[in-house]
């Protein structure tokens, strides 16, 4: 691929917080009073990609809609600052191949989290120089494919791809007309894709 520059999906993609999020998850279970069955990583994990209150929704099924609502705002709250103070687990390569990645090409980030995570990542990481523009949508409500659209239109992309595991983000680079690049690795399964990357170390013989 001739790229000017690479957009990348957060969870699944750059990393894992499955693990905080199913502990923070419970814990604002107990503290509403909200009876529920105890949530695990893998319930988190099979809901991700979604916007936050859609997540809520798919992973809590039957639950009162006021529930759901009271459950959406707490968690979008205390997942970002569980992964302030604990992070998560970054992918294999990640650490090492992002730096490298932005030495070459400007690097971006489109996400479907709610408000303020993204910042939470790339501080915990220390990412922050690397990547020059991202969207989420909690801070547009708007679906991914517009957000990646946004931040392709300000930032003056011609030649983007967008990485990522699931098949909203193929959807997503579908409809910008983009080439979308497969995180096998990550937590979905894509129907298809114009690329594929089996570990993160792989986009840099890609982008050769």
């Amino acid at each position: 691929m001739r790229l000017d520059s690479i957009v990348f999906d957060l969870d699944g993609t750059l990393w894992d917080t499955c693990e905080t999020c199913a502990m923070v998850w419970n814990e604002v279970l107990a503290r509403l009073a909200i009876t529920y069955r105890t949530i695990t990583a893998a319930d988190v994990r099979a809901i991700a990609g979604q916007p936050h209150m859609e997540a809520i929704r798919q992973a809590f099924p039957g639950l009162a809609e006021n529930d759901l609502v009271r459950l959406a705002d707490a968690t979008a709250i205390a997942d970002n600052a569980a992964v302030a103070r604990d992070g998560g687990a970054l992918y294999p390569g990640v650490h090492e191949h992002v730096p490298a990645l932005a030495r070459r090409l400007p690097l971006l980030i489109v996400s479907n989290c709610q408000q303020g995570y993204i910042e939470t990542f790339l501080s915990w990481t220390g990412f922050g120089p690397h990547f020059i523009d991202f969207e989420c949508w909690g801070n547009t409500g708007r679906t991914k494919g517009e957000n990646l659209g946004a931040v392709i239109a300000r930032n003056g992309l011609r030649a983007p791809c967008f990485v990522g595991d699931t098949e909203g983000d193929r959807s997503a680079a579908e409809a910008n007309g983009v080439p979308f690049v497969y995180a096998s690795y990550g937590f979905g399964t894509v129907a298809r894709y114009d690329h594929r990357i089996d570990r993160f170390a792989d986009m840099a013989a890609l982008i050769d």
